[in-house]
């Protein structure tokens, strides 16, 4: 297991710790206040464990533009993209946040992709000016999540804007914290559409906000140390994987890995509105995610799941959805009360009331659409 750079600052901090793709993660403090400052206030979490690939070279751009289902040639430097990465017969080998800086182009995504992400990207590298650098051992991942993550931000005193819009970043030199990147992302707080999250019945009390710091690795901790200051100032506190994850899928959030993998194509997961540009021109596996869109839809498609309130024993991930005793799909994430599942065209509007079947027997649960 890949260890955080911060593990004995987190266990100081009464960490316990998961493991997410053999990169470790704090899951919690130990404190059921997590999910509820990261709805409310704001909360601060080390997301270390997510992979980093810089992209250089003279032919960078024009490179990932023809690699990436969404489109980076039109992006200036200080914005981003969302994107999928896909094979010859259009299914996912990742999702990524693309940003756009100065001198490169930063690939940020799930953990522990790393190598496989690479190795798809060097695979088409035939005469490009083009060099994949792998960041995470030079640069952690600080993110800061919640309704007053930017008042947060503010308190480090760096003389930046707060990025506007959208996966849009600005850098600054800090003569001693070395070159720092803060991106705007709303990490699984927030529909992608900007509707209110599903789980929660839509009573968000506030619209969410989040902001990604790309920190040196030596800074790291003095960085973090300031963020959680803020958070605490402000009625917040550090945050683990655990709440951030229940907030992702409340929100109707597809993470790669665990709702969508490498036998999805992008518009069974829902995020063809993100991560797809139709009018961008060739890119591996653009032919038969063009075909999709011009002659029918997918076989199933991810859908949020309305469970029934009080159960004594959550579904699991794999549990079965049927209709009439035919089988019409499956569970991918689980909360209490919602989870999102992949389910037959057929039966997948909203409102169709379907049997679930786990270990704890049989339940009826209705169909939910999630955000575009």
């Amino acid at each position: 297991m890949n260890q955080l750079a911060l593990h004995e600052l987190h266990q100081h901090l009464g960490a316990h710790f998961t493991e997410v793709n053999s990169a470790e993660v704090v899951a919690h403090y130990g404190d059921a206040a997590e999910r509820g400052a990261l709805r409310e206030t704001v909360g601060v979490l080390d997301l270390s464990c997510r992979s980093r690939l810089c992209v250089t070279g003279a032919d960078r751009v024009k490179f990932l533009h023809g690699q990436v289902t969404n489109d980076v040639q039109r992006l200036r430097t200080g914005e981003g993209c969302y994107a999928a990465l896909v094979n010859a017969k259009g299914k996912m080998h990742s999702d990524l946040n693309i940003y756009h800086l100065a001198d490169e182009l930063l690939l940020d995504f799930e953990p522990g992709y790393s190598a496989a992400v690479a190795a798809r990207l060097e695979k088409y590298v035939i005469t490009e000016d083009v060099q994949l650098l792998d960041a995470a051992p030079h640069y952690g991942l600080l993110t800061v999540q919640g309704p007053r993550a930017g008042e947060a931000i503010k308190q480090l005193d760096l003389p930046w804007e707060l990025p506007a819009k959208p996966l849009a970043c600005s850098a600054h030199l800090d003569p001693m914290l070395g070159q720092l990147y803060l991106m705007r992302r709303a990490g699984g707080l927030q529909p992608p559409s900007g509707a209110l999250p599903i789980g929660e019945g839509g009573d968000c009390k506030s619209p969410a906000q989040g902001f990604d710091l790309f920190v040196p690795t030596a800074a790291l901790g003095a960085v973090f140390h300031k963020l959680v200051a803020a958070a605490k100032s402000l009625g917040g506190r550090a945050c683990g994987w655990d709440a951030l994850e229940t907030a992702r899928i409340e929100a109707g959030i597809p993470r790669f890995g665990q709702d969508m993998d490498e036998t999805n194509l992008p518009p069974e997961a829902g995020i063809e509105s993100r991560a797809i540009s139709y009018s961008k021109g060739c890119y591996i596996g653009q032919e038969l995610i063009a075909r999709i869109r011009t002659y029918g839809q997918v076989a199933k498609t991810l859908r949020g799941l309305r469970l029934p309130a009080g159960l004594a024993t959550l579904p699991a991930r794999g549990d079965k959805l049927f209709a009439d005793d035919k089988e019409v799909g499956h569970l991918t994430s689980v909360v209490p009360g919602f989870a999102l599942v992949y389910v037959r065209k057929e039966q997948n509007a909203r409102g169709t009331t379907l049997t679930l079947r786990g270990a704890a027997g049989d339940c009826v649960v209705t169909v939910e659409a999630i955000p575009a």
